[in-house]
């Protein structure tokens, strides 16, 4: 098990693939991704690393952290992240983890916060086919239908699906497959979407269903 990095996103484009077919591709930024601290068995339990991207004003870091940060003579972060890796994949605290840790045809996963979209009905939020538009039906179109029960237990279940808050939630997609590794310009092009508005913070690692793309 590898460590993931962090990245931003920036927008989304399309590749030309050598066929002529259009792939649409999300672009994800590295800025600056670096390993901070390292969680031991030891000292915490679990193993794992914590990654920062994006080098943050020294002058709005509380004093603890600045403390820690001038340890390690790292500058601080905006963005940290952790990723629980094996013990063969320990990295020591100050390596800089390049685009290059991934590479072009492999499959990842992604997690970011999906955009908000404030309060939604039931059909919008859950799918749902709505009521009958005949037989009697007149103002309930778009409604739920019943949440009550009956005496036993005589309350709604917690999770029952009803109209609310969509969105702004912690979103994974899985199996997605890198297009491009552009080294210089530390950016990955991802094949689909990913979760999130532009300038939103992904984590991304090691798809965990699928290896490496397997070649025809």
């Amino acid at each position: 098990m590898r460590t993931g990095i962090v990245a931003k996103k920036i927008g989304i484009t399309s590749l030309y693939n050598e066929d002529g077919s259009r792939s649409p591709a999300t672009i994800l930024f590295v800025d600056n991704c670096e390993v901070t601290d390292i969680r031991t068995l030891e000292k915490n339990n679990y193993l794992a690393i914590q990654v920062g991207i994006e080098n943050k004003n020294s002058n709005k870091v509380k004093k603890p952290q600045k403390n820690s940060l001038a340890k390690i003579k790292s500058s601080p972060k905006k963005y940290l992240k952790e990723f629980k890796v094996s013990k063969e994949n320990i990295l020591n605290i100050g390596t800089k983890i390049e685009v290059s840790h991934f590479e072009k045809g492999q499959f990842i996963d992604v997690t970011s916060i999906s955009k908000g979209k404030g309060f939604a009905g039931s059909m919008k939020r859950h799918n749902f086919s709505g009521g009958r538009a005949s037989h009697g039906v007149s103002v309930s179109h778009r409604a739920h239908g019943s949440t009550g029960n009956s005496q036993d237990p005589g309350r709604v279940f917690k999770g029952k699906k009803m109209a609310g808050h969509m969105g702004s939630k912690q979103v994974t997609i899985q199996n997605l497959k890198v297009l491009d590794v552009d080294v210089k310009n530390n950016i990955l092009l991802i094949k689909g979407s990913v979760p999130g508005s532009n300038n939103s913070i992904v984590s991304i690692k090691d798809s965990i269903k699928k290896k490496k793309l397997k070649k025809s």
